[in-house]
């Protein structure tokens, strides 16, 4: 099913005059007002047979004549001749092949899911230029060596990627980036599960809560926060900026003195993002020990996401659990059938809500 987006009129040429670059399907995508792999099913033979109506294939055709698309011959065989290797492709410093990394669980769902229709991986490193922190307009050129490659992490040269995506070669991210118009990618749905967490809270009798995420804007923090902010709401307690506190250095700023001023107020609930550090839990943690403090006698914590592997031992938190075996299992359907051009969702998987043991009624002098 194609994703409803706004659409253009398909009889005017929207390139500048004397144009000189080949007009790209995501171009034509784009004035049509359905997706690459739309496109790429309507002008390639794919197109006989395929779950597209007559209206959609006659935009997409109109489209095409107005912005005098050609197809690239070159581009045709290309990908005509694909080799069944899906690359993967992380931005941490060193890839994620350790059993107690978070992303582990992501790659064993790429790798059963991969085996399963007959793919090889490649992994891509950053052992060179297109490692972690990758920029500049060749970072990523490696990648096109697979049919398509997925990606991985929460900080993503996002031009190359956009340049990536115009070109038409198979991608996705695994994690929300609809900051990207055309980038393919599957999520987990943080937003109900951080939202179910909040009901718990308040179901216990909690009024006052504050939920404590790294100082970034990336999506997977913005999904937790917008969760939280609803659940407050929906809970009728208060939320607005006070209940939200953001930090870039979660050791200096979560003081024991901190901690206190927030329950001297009558916050009795204190939530954390999980990253892939876990800097957040890890300092709220330590300041709960540094103030002499027990949970959840004197106060009650959750943590939206699993905690670090290295902390197995400790009480399991409130929270929930990220599917991340399904999750990688989901993006290589998805790469899947994008390298064949079929058409494919950008499904969000549920997380499972977890009790845990660190969360209780408020203490009763609140």
């Amino acid at each position: 099913m194609e994703q409803p987006r706004k659409r253009s009129r398909p009889g005017r040429n929207p390139a500048p005059e004397g144009r000189t670059s080949r007009p790209r399907q995501a171009e034509v995508a784009r004035l049509a007002g359905v997706s690459q792999a739309t496109v790429s099913l309507v002008l390639s033979a794919k197109a006989q047979g395929a779950a597209i109506s007559d209206e959609t294939r006659r935009r997409v055709l109109d489209a095409a004549r107005s912005l005098g698309y050609v197809p690239d011959p070159a581009a045709q065989r290309l990908a005509a001749a694909r080799n069944n290797l899906l690359g993967v492709f992380s931005f941490t410093a060193t890839f994620p092949t350790d059993v107690e990394h978070s992303y582990y669980p992501f790659l064993v769902g790429v790798e059963r899911e991969a085996a399963a229709r007959g793919f090889d991986l490649v992994l891509f490193t950053g052992s060179s230029s297109g490692g972690a922190g990758a920029a500049g307009p060749d970072a990523l050129t490696r990648v096109r060596l697979a049919d398509g490659c997925l990606f991985l992490g929460r900080h993503a040269p996002l031009a190359e990627l956009k340049r990536m995506v115009a070109d038409g070669f198979p991608l996705v991210h695994l994690g929300r980036r609809d900051e990207l118009e055309g980038l393919a990618w599957v999520g987990a749905d943080y937003v109900s599960a951080s939202r179910e967490v909040v009901g718990h809270l308040a179901g216990a009798g909690h009024r006052r809560a504050v939920l404590i995420r790294e100082d970034d804007d990336a999506p997977a923090s913005t999904d937790r926060q917008q969760g939280f902010l609803d659940g407050l709401d929906a809970c009728g307690l208060p939320g607005g900026p006070g209940a939200v506190f953001r930090t870039a250095a979660p050791a200096e700023d979560l003081t024991p003195e901190r901690l206190r001023r927030w329950l001297d107020v009558g916050v009795t609930a204190f939530v954390a993002e999980e990253t892939d550090t876990g800097a957040v839990w890890r300092a709220l943690l330590a300041a709960v020990d540094a103030a002499g403090l027990s949970c959840p006698r004197d106060l009650s914590l959750a943590l939206l996401g699993s905690p670090p592997p290295d902390l197995a031992g400790a009480p399991m938190p409130t929270g929930f659990d990220i599917p991340r075996t399904q999750l990688g299992a989901a993006a290589v359907r998805l790469l899947a059938a994008l390298v064949a051009g079929e058409e494919a969702g950008e499904p969000l998987v549920a997380c499972a809500f977890r009790p845990g043991s660190t969360s209780g009624r408020p203490p009763t002098h609140h």
